[in-house]
């Protein structure tokens, strides 16, 4: 799609003229060139883009020469990669060069479905972190719990909450991002529909509204706690004015982000104390981005987690002696029954995931594991996607690449086994979810609400 100065909004074009300068030609010539295609791997599957040129400002993403049609790639739906832009993955850089990874954190991501940056800090945070991932629109928040559920990893907890019912955790987070909903400049070569509903008001009203989201989860970031603010735009309304207020009302520190000359021409911005990261399509290979860190240097309330011995219910102990035997690191977890639903969550942390139920909307966490269902056992879709499976434990059967779309799309597989049971249905040895073999036929048991719907 070929976008001239006349496409844009004119308003739009006069505030970057002004802050691009002479480089704002190169500007408009970007948005009209492809934008790059790129995928961040997962740390712990087996994937198949290794080889494939990688993004300079993370260790695992990869730009893809061309957009193949990642719905019908069965690795896709494993969780093996995650679809994301490659200028938010410098969220990598902002966490690791501001905290400490082999701590403990509890870290918050505030905005975040579909999880982008979700899985990207869950490949970052060590084992006995916590990651809160919340959104507060509840269709969307079941796109992140989805998305969050095929990368695996048990650490994780998906909340609906808006930003301000987490003034109940005061002092909870050592980490706080927000990727605050914005105007959306950066994507409008990626989506035109950005660039239709840009607005002057628009700008203001996002500046409003991100100004309230910080204000409302300030208190929730402990003292010398780090914020990492993000947005997928340019303006100084929704990014430097913010910070400006933000340092005005709060005692804070901006910490600075070693650049490497390779990564392309990351703009940084010092004024007044304030320091951010601009990306611009012409200058890096990437969206439109910015971001900041700040550091929290005010003291406040800081609610205590109770040590006690915690009132989820476990299972009975013949179910628990089954199901421990179905991860690689029992000894690690927690195993729970609620009703009929067993699931199993970081030992170190059951009494924090408590604290987020009373106080949240808590969607999941931890790792579901298996559906009690009379005298049967059911291993749980999330089980199979999990990093902490037991593949040992089960039988599995190797589709090719045609049942493998088929299994996806919840249809009849036409294949036999020569056994019975609860089955790991792989592709290229990675799974993808469950098969129950029975004498006769094969039980498709992928979850009905993920099964994909394009033609294979």
């Amino acid at each position: 799609m070929s976008i001239l100065a006349a496409d844009l909004p004119a308003s739009f074009v006069t505030k970057m003229q002004l802050q691009l300068g002479d480089t704002f030609p190169d500007f408009l010539k970007s948005l009209s060139e492809p934008a790059p295609v790129s995928i961040r791997l997962h740390p712990k599957k087996q994937h198949r883009y290794t080889d494939a040129p990688p993004v300079g400002w993370t260790k695992l993403g990869r730009y893809l020469a061309e957009r193949p049609v990642f719905t019908l790639d069965p690795f896709f739906h494993a969780g093996a990669y995650y679809v994301q832009e490659a200028s938010s993955m410098f969220l990598e850089q902002a966490l690791s060069q501001s905290v400490d990874l082999l701590q403990p954190l509890h870290v918050l991501d505030l905005c975040a479905a579909p999880g982008g940056k979700s899985t990207h800090l869950l490949s970052l945070l060590n084992a006995e972190s916590l990651l809160v991932s919340n959104e507060v629109i509840r269709s969307r928040a079941a796109i992140l719990s989805e998305n969050i559920q095929k990368w695996g990893n048990p650490i994780a907890a998906v909340t609906n909450n808006d930003p301000e019912d987490f003034q109940r955790l005061p002092g909870f987070f050592d980490v706080i991002v927000v990727d605050a909903p914005c105007s959306g400049e950066g994507l409008f070569r990626k989506d035109p529909n950005a660039m239709q509903e840009w607005s002057d008001e628009n700008v203001l009203l996002c500046s409003k509204r991100q100004r309230r989201i910080v204000s409302d989860i300030w208190p929730s970031l402990k003292e010398q706690g780090i914020l990492i603010y993000s947005t997928c735009t340019y303006n100084p309304e929704e990014n430097e004015e913010n910070l400006a207020w933000l340092a005005q009302e709060h005692d804070v520190e901006f910490l600075t982000i070693k650049i490497d000359p390779s990564w392309g021409n990351i703009a940084e911005t010092k004024q007044d104390g304030i320091t951010g990261y601009h990306f611009y399509p012409h200058q890096v290979k990437g969206e439109g981005f910015f971001i900041s860190v700040i550091r929290k240097k005010e003291t406040g309330e800081s609610i205590r987690v109770k040590n006690s011995r915690g009132n989820f219910q476990a299972p009975t102990k013949k179910i628990l002696e089954q199901v421990q035997s179905w991860i690689t690191e029992p000894d690690a977890f927690a195993f729970i029954q609620r009703d009929d639903l067993i699931q199993f969550l970081p030992a170190s942390k059951v009494q924090e995931i408590e604290l987020l139920s009373k106080n949240l909307r808590l969607i999941m966490a931890g790792t579901f594991t298996a559906t009690v269902k009379n005298t049967k056992i059911i291993p749980e879709h999330t089980l199979a996607l999990s990093t902490q499976l037991n593949k040992g434990a089960f039988p599995s059967l190797a589709l090719s690449i045609e049942d493998a779309l088929h299994y996806l799309r919840k249809e009849t597989l036409q294949i036999t086994a020569e056994h019975t049971g609860f089955t790991l249905m792989c592709h290229e040895d990675i799974p993808l979810g469950w098969g129950n073999v029975l004498p006769n036929r094969i039980n498709n048991l992928y979850p009905a609400e993920w099964r994909i719907r394009m033609s294979v």
